[in-house]
């Protein structure tokens, strides 16, 4: 194991060096499963989602701590929706492993910033006959909230999962929260625990293990919903709603928001779950 990720580093490190400081810009090599398709979701936000924005960087934190472990020892790992690629740099760069991202969306697949991973424009609901059950470990972080039907979703996603695979789930919480931001961002819904087990449980998922986070934020989340009361225009409203303006807003804002324990169970502006097949759940 150790072998295979000083490997992996090595790839790493020389295709940074190959992309120098013009990283964002270079477009990615994409494998074309599927033909680009529209998506429920705001391209704005991939300008402003930097792997240095402090709530990037916390999510990641909280799925260290929440299921860490699972990344280590996966055998194949996949992300649905993997957009420019922020959450497989990160594990890139902390784990050494690939993570094959899966995303339609073709303007932010050419972004994509994961080094050593593969970058395929696909529709899982094709249900790609050399993709079946091949991963044991499946990210969805922050997809869910855009997906009007659940059920078939989930039918699509247990279809690419190897038995005894699992599912780590990034959404909003808290429907009380939604706002302006959530509807520029194509959000169709936020989640508590109990929904999102609802959702799991109808499609023979259990939730093993989870955790809100972001109650540090939890006032800011309030203030930005009553600022963008009726406010219209998205790409002003996805500025508003998520960009934090100065390095120093940026680093304060990252303190406080590390400010929780992990897991917890009261209030957040975000759960991340664990999902296994099996309604088995605590």
């Amino acid at each position: 194991m150790q072998e295979r990720i000083s490997a992996l580093m090595a790839r790493t490190a020389a295709a940074g060096a190959a992309n120098n400081s013009h990283e964002t810009t270079t477009l990615r090599n994409i494998e074309y499963r599927s033909a680009p398709a529209a998506v429920s979701m705001a391209d704005q936000w991939f300008g402003i989602a930097a792997i240095d924005h402090f709530w990037i960087r916390r999510r990641f934190d909280v799925l260290r701590r929440l299921a860490g472990g699972l990344i280590s020892g996966a055998r194949e790992i996949a992300e649905i929706g993997c957009g420019h690629g922020l959450l497989q740099r990160q594990i890139e760069e902390v784990y050494g492993r690939e993570v094959t991202g899966f995303d339609l969306n073709e303007y932010a697949l050419r972004q994509n910033l994961s080094r050593i991973s593969k970058v395929c424009c696909y529709d899982i609901y094709q249900e790609d006959a050399a993709l079946r059950e091949r991963f044991d470990l499946i990210f969805l972080f922050d997809v869910l909230e855009h997906i009007t039907g659940e059920d078939r979703f989930f039918k699509a996603l247990m279809f690419h999962l190897a038995p005894g695979g699992k599912v780590v789930v990034n959404v909003p919480a808290g429907m009380w929260a939604y706002s302006a931001y959530d509807e520029a961002a194509g959000h169709v819904r936020r989640y508590s625990i109990r929904t999102l087990r609802a959702a799991a449980g109808c499609n023979d998922l259990g939730v093993t293990d989870w955790s809100y986070w972001g109650l540090p934020l939890v006032p800011a989340l309030a203030l930005r919903k009553l600022w963008l009361m009726g406010r219209h225009d998205q790409k002003k409203i996805i500025s508003s709603g998520f960009d934090s303006r100065t390095p120093a807003i940026n680093k304060t804002l990252g303190f406080v928001a590390r400010c929780e324990p992990i897991p917890q169970t009261l209030l957040g502006t975000s759960l991340m779950a664990v999902f296994k097949a099996g309604r088995g759940s605590r």
